[in-house]
């Protein structure tokens, strides 16, 4: 059994590797808005704000991936806590609010730590709090890092070394953000940090009716819509932009020949926006792309993975394969 973690003591192992500080923000903003298509990172959303904005994306009935997650981690956790090693340095990328991470940590066995790791500093270091003090024998180690680049792992907690097997995981189809290309070079620098034999608990939303697509990024209440124009606001509050929010309108669809959702932010009308002292025009109806959701077959998603070194253990999807769960280890 490993020994107590207090949570003032998940607060002393707090590793900040300060991601994304103004300056590159300020440098991504400026060379996406100075683009024929204008693109800015879909990993800017995550600011404080964007973070509670998206937590309740989740929990919107268009929006099906996080429950049919949820219910595969649910029904599958034996199986999953079988297939994952004792004493696992337990890493989840992109941890947000920490919700996904019980269900696995109730069916882990005996894990030697949990790293969650975000880029939003403030939302990390408050579930982290809440996740030490509800686990107190797991040593909760919070690194607040890019995921989508490399980075270093804690080296040990108060009790030791972490020597264990790794294990990462990656909810959510986060994946999906990634174009191919990006992806494989994801997945692939994931198995070299998780080292031979070290496991990838992963999930990946289907190819499945645009129909049911497009509803789950156009929800009826408009919080995905808030979601994709705070955006805007954080340039405004952190670089002295002046977008008029009205003057955008949230746009996403399905782009079939591509398999992937779009986002766009669309101007309604002609208009000029200075950040950071520069000006950028648009035209009426000139969008800025925010995000893509590539959606994937299980054959896909499989051989993107023996690319990227990771063999397929195990898949779970749900009655109505909308959703993937995947356990790859690296080869």
């Amino acid at each position: 059994m490993n020994p107590p973690f207090e949570n003032r003591q998940a607060l002393h192992a707090f590793h900040d590797f300060e991601p994304a500080d103004k300056d590159d923000f300020r440098t991504d903003v400026l060379a996406g808005l100075g683009r024929a298509q204008k693109q800015l990172p879909c990993k800017y959303f995550y600011d404080e704000a964007g973070s509670k904005l998206f937590d309740q994306i989740c929990q919107l009935p268009e929006y099906y991936p996080t429950r049919t997650e949820l219910k595969l981690l649910a029904d599958k956790a034996a199986e999953i806590g079988d297939l994952i090693p004792e004493d696992a340095v337990f890493i989840e990328f992109g941890s947000g609010s920490s919700v996904k991470i019980r269900i696995v940590l109730d069916a882990l066995h005996n894990p030697a730590a949990y790293v969650p790791v975000d880029i939003s500093r403030e939302h990390l270091e408050q579930s982290a709090r809440t996740l030490a003090a509800d686990y107190p024998q797991v040593a909760v180690m919070p690194v607040c890092a890019d995921f989508t680049e490399r980075f270093e792992l804690p080296a040990g907690t108060p009790a030791g070394p972490l020597n264990g097997p790794r294990v990462g995981f990656f909810p959510g189809s986060t994946i999906g953000n990634f174009d191919p290309a990006a992806a494989l070079d994801f997945l692939t620098w994931k198995a070299d940090l998780l080292g031979p034999g070290g496991g990838l608990l992963i999930g990946v939303d289907l190819k499945k009716d645009a129909s049911i697509l497009n509803a789950a990024y156009n929800d009826g209440a408009g919080v995905t819509a808030a979601f994709n124009l705070n955006l805007l606001r954080r340039i405004n509050d952190e670089l002295g932009g002046d977008f008029d929010l009205e003057a955008f309108a949230h746009h996403a669809f399905y782009n079939a020949a591509a398999g992937r959702i779009e986002m766009h932010l669309v101007s309604n009308k002609l208009q000029a926006v200075h950040v950071d002292g520069k000006r950028f025009s648009f035209e009426k109806g000139e969008t800025i792309h925010t995000e893509n959701s590539y959606k994937y077959s299980i054959a896909e998603f499989h051989n993107l993975a023996a690319q990227a070194g990771f063999q397929a253990v195990h898949t779970w999807t749900d009655a109505d394969d909308l959703f993937s769960l995947h356990y790859l280890v690296v080869g």
